[in-house]
Parts: C-alpha cells; sequence; structure tokens
C-alpha cells in the first residue's frame, strides 16, 4: 500500500469544502486538496499513521472548531481507503474535441476539478499542447467514427479547427447516447447548423440537446473567458446530476 486517498463523505454547518473533495496522500507526498488548513494537516497525519500501520480503510468526523480551533463552526467526516491514484470512478466522462487554443483553456481549466476525468481527442499528435493535465488523449484522423466508442454518460465540448468536423461530430453524437453536447460558435454558426443537422433526418428535438454556443458569452472570447464560462456550467451540470441522485 502506497497511498490513501481522503474523501469528505458529509459535512454539517460551515466547512472549508463539499462532500465529494478528496484528496491522495502517500508518505512523502500529497496530490489534491480538502482545504480548511488545520484540517487538512490532521487528514494528512492520520493518512499517513494507516499507511504505518498497515490500515486499508477508515472513517473520522471533526468538529472544526473544538478539535481544530478552526473558526468555521462545522463539522466534516472524512473517509479514508486505500487508493494508488486521486482519480475515482465517479467522475464523469468528459470529452474534449480539439485541442486548439480553447480545447486546451477548457482542459486545464477542468482538470484540477474532481467531477469530470477528461479525455481531449484531435486529428494529428503535434495538436496536443506539451503539458499535461491528467487528460487522456487520443489521434484520431476521423472523429466522428470515434463517438461509437464514447461511454452514454458522457459530456462532449465540440471545438475543432473544422467546421465540417464540427458538424460530422454534431451529427454522429446525435445518433448516440450522451449526457450533454457543447458546440463552439456564434448564432450564424448554430443556425446553419440546425439546417444542416435537420436536413440530416435529426428531429428540432434531438438537436436543440446541443447547446451552442457554449460557456458565457458575457464573458468574452478569450480563450480562458470561454474555458472559465464552461467549467462554470459543468459544474451546475454536475450539482444537478447530484442533486437527482440523492434527493
Amino acid at each position: 500500500m502506497s497511498a490513501i486517498r481522503v474523501t469528505v463523505l458529509r459535512t454539517a454547518g460551515s466547512v472549508p469544502r463539499e462532500a465529494g473533495t478528496s484528496m491522495l496522500v502517500s508518505a512523502d507526498t500529497t496530490e489534491g486538496t480538502i482545504g480548511g488548513g488545520a484540517l487538512e494537516w490532521e487528514a494528512m497525519r492520520h493518512a499517513r499513521a494507516m499507511l504505518a500501520e498497515g490500515r486499508t480503510t477508515g472513517e473520522r468526523t471533526v468538529p472544526l472548531g473544538p478539535a481544530l480551533g478552526q473558526c468555521c463552526g462545522g463539522s466534516v467526516t472524512l473517509g479514508f481507503r486505500q487508493a494508488e491514484t486521486l482519480a475515482d470512478t465517479d467522475r464523469a466522462p468528459l470529452w474534449i474535441w480539439g485541442a486548439g487554443h480553447v480545447g486546451r483553456a477548457v482542459t486545464a481549466t477542468v482538470a484540477p476539478l474532481p467531477n469530470f476525468a477528461i479525455t481531449l481527442i484531435d486529428t494529428a499528435v503535434e495538436r496536443f499542447p506539451e503539458e499535461i493535465h491528467g487528460e487522456a488523449r487520443i489521434v484520431a484522423v476521423h472523429p466522428d467514427r470515434l463517438v461509437k466508442h464514447a461511454p452514454p454518460e458522457a459530456h462532449h465540448l465540440i471545438m475543432t479547427y473544422s467546421h465540417e468536423i464540427d458538424l460530422a461530430l454534431c451529427h454522429a453524437l446525435l445518433s448516440h447516447d450522451f449526457a450533454s453536447v457543447g458546440l463552439i460558435g456564434s448564432a450564424t454558426k448554430w443556425a446553419r447548423f440546425r439546417s444542416r443537422l435537420s436536413a440530416l433526418g435529426h428531429s428540432n428535438a434531438q438537436i436543440s440537446r446541443i447547446a451552442c454556443p457554449i460557456g458565457d458569452t458575457t464573458l468574452g472570447k478569450h480563450p480562458q473567458a470561454i474555458a472559465v464560462g464552461v467549467a462554470a456550467a459543468l459544474l451546475r451540470s454536475a450539482d444537478r446530476e447530484t442533486g437527482r441522485q440523492t434527493g
């Protein structure tokens, strides 16, 4: 056993981070954060004690004020479990089609979040950025042919360098199950796409499942501004999904 994943299981009152937040603790390194300063140090101490003693699972409820002297008055229940990576099978698949300026910005912005497991797809290996943010990478000369391999619960963001590739991806995805699809583009581009997708046999109800434009248009068109808006929309979607599962 080389590491312990620490996960916020439940919270009450004012707390640093929400349920589902996690960090990975090994004997001499950490990855991720559960926040809270003293809470995190206590979690690290406990996880390393487990590693030293060979324990693989555990759970602790920590009252932040009385136990740690923190000003927030809530309590946090932490789960401790043997793990090798921070990645959790509960993360939603996010397929980003296109490794250009916006695709790279979205990947870099969303990758640190615990909600999504990113797959970045483009047509040539040289189009990918040098830096790795934890995403999987796929080279596909004809990206639309890859759609059939996407998990039905995946979220998709289409932002390639080609309108024809974008349209082919929309067409393929409308014939495949998905959680959500976002397409980068203007109102004019979307109007043309709607017409062409209708001619390809898709109903208005199907076509309307694609969101275009993506992000928050009030933030501007800079790649990082688009990425911030997209990340916010994805987080709201994840919150709604969590609410449906627990409600």
